[in-house]
């Protein structure tokens, strides 16, 4: 497949680097300021060197990559809440055109999930987004072969900076402050760390899923969700919930039509408490039971290895 990829990022760059070893080329490729286009497949070493020491990808202007000859958009640039622009002008654009989308964007799924379907409904292009919940982790696509009508929740840790911050406060006894700067030390967590510490990003995940299992019947959006963070935890909470064999964990609940997150206490080992920056949710379905599913959900790479697999979906 040929590929144009929007975002320069983590994982825009990481779709990039390992698209050659799926087999696809990237044709076209643009950060916020600059693009580069080769209908031949451009040079990926050269120009991910360019962008770290010039800071653009290319010469030309990012609205060339409309015009480059690909088969898949991978909108890979940060996710913004409300109008979730400018991902969503981008999907509308590669639709338009009848062209397949893939999304590492949450913005348009989470904010404006009936408009990309009924732009979906018009193309002759698909939209797929298994990479913007979860990360690596397959739990779209599961939820997508078990068959979302017989999904009844989804639950679990879709966090991996919140998770490293309670985790660390659990095993060391440490304050929410210390082990923050800490993780930001680490590169963990961001500067301004406020959309994964307020539940922000774990929100925008249930409301994903919650599209999802809808069908079509309600439209999710942040404002339908449930939030809390986890800045007011403090070490003695984690100490005092140890004492029972618990721990806690920022949890999201997508159950009975309703997206809900906060701090929840849970079996210290448990399948809802993994340690450092893992992911872990529980699927409950009709016949299957519940089903597990743990793993690095955030990253550049693993994040990239789950758009890569869309398209790879869309290829066959």
């Amino acid at each position: 497949m040929r590929l144009c990829v929007l975002g320069a990022g983590a994982v825009g760059s990481a779709v990039v680097e390992l698209a050659a070893e799926h087999g696809h080329v990237v044709t076209a490729f643009a950060d916020s300021e600059s693009a580069v286009v080769d209908a031949d497949g451009i040079d990926a070493d050269a120009v991910l060197a360019k962008k770290q020491e010039d800071g653009v990808v290319g010469e030309a202007d990012p609205e060339a990559v409309f015009d480059a000859d690909y088969d898949v958009l991978v909108e890979a640039t940060p996710t913004t809440l409300g109008d979730a622009e400018p991902g969503f002008s981008h999907v509308e654009r590669a639709l338009a055109d009848d062209r397949d989308v893939v999304l590492a964007n949450k913005g348009p799924v989470a904010e404006r999930y009936a408009d990309v379907r009924a732009l979906e409904a018009e193309s002759e292009g698909t939209v797929r987004f298994g990479a913007t919940v979860g990360g690596a982790l397959p739990i779209l696509s599961t939820i997508e072969d078990v068959g979302p009508s017989r999904v009844s929740a989804v639950y679990g840790v879709l966090n991996g900076t919140a998770n490293f911050v309670l985790s660390r406060m659990a095993a060391e006894g440490l304050d929410y402050e210390h082990v923050l700067a800490e993780a930001q030390d680490l590169g963990v967590a961001e500067a301004d760390p406020t959309f994964d510490v307020d539940g922000t990003d774990t929100a925008l995940k249930g409301v994903i899923v919650a599209n999802v299992l809808s069908e079509g019947e309600t439209e999710f959006t942040l404002d339908d969700a449930d939030v809390e963070g986890i800045q007011e935890l403090s070490g003695s909470m984690l100490d005092l919930a140890q004492e029972d064999g618990q721990t806690i964990r920022l949890i999201v609940e997508v159950a009975d039509g309703a997206v809900r997150v906060g701090p929840r206490l849970v079996p210290g080992h448990g399948a809802v408490a993994p340690s450092g920056t893992e992911n872990a949710v529980q699927i409950e379905a009709d016949y299957c039971g519940r089903l597990g599913i743990t793993g690095q959900g955030a990253g550049g790479p693993e994040t990239a290895s789950a758009v890569l697999t869309d398209v790879e979906r869309l290829a066959d």
